[in-house]
């Protein structure tokens, strides 16, 4: 259960500290595929930076497989939605955002996992 939880802390973390770099670097206004490219560059330096943290806690392949698309998808997402002025207006808007980005991600990424594995029934030796 722990694990869980710091899987959706670990996923929030990275999607909140994405939004944060992304709406420092980026201004209303700015040409909104360089945003874009600019976003998923910082998204994937967060991801790898904090995946490394996390990576001890919660194991790597916890950390790094749902942070890297938080990472990059999240980056996209928020450089252009700060390049629109569109969204949050308020820090704490946008940390909120993109913590529920990270967290929904990692339910996602968790669920997909649970339908690739199906079922598993112990055979009983």
């Amino acid at each position: 259960m722990l694990f869980d939880i710091g899987d959706y802390l670990a996923g929030a973390t990275v999607g909140a500290a994405t939004a944060a770099i992304v709406r420092v670097v980026v201004w209303p206004g700015m040409d909104m595929v360089v945003a874009m490219l600019i976003g998923m560059g910082l998204g994937m330096v967060v991801h790898v930076v904090l995946g490394f943290l996390f990576g001890p806690l919660i194991g790597m392949f916890n950390a790094m497989m749902p942070a890297s698309i938080i990472g990059m998808y999240g980056g996209m997402f928020f450089g252009m939605r700060d390049s629109m002025a569109a969204g949050s207006r308020s820090w704490g808007a946008a940390l909120a955002v993109g913590a529920v980005f990270g967290a929904v991600v990692v339910g996602a990424m968790r669920y997909y996992d649970r339908a690739l594995r199906g079922t598993v029934m112990e055979s009983g030796d």
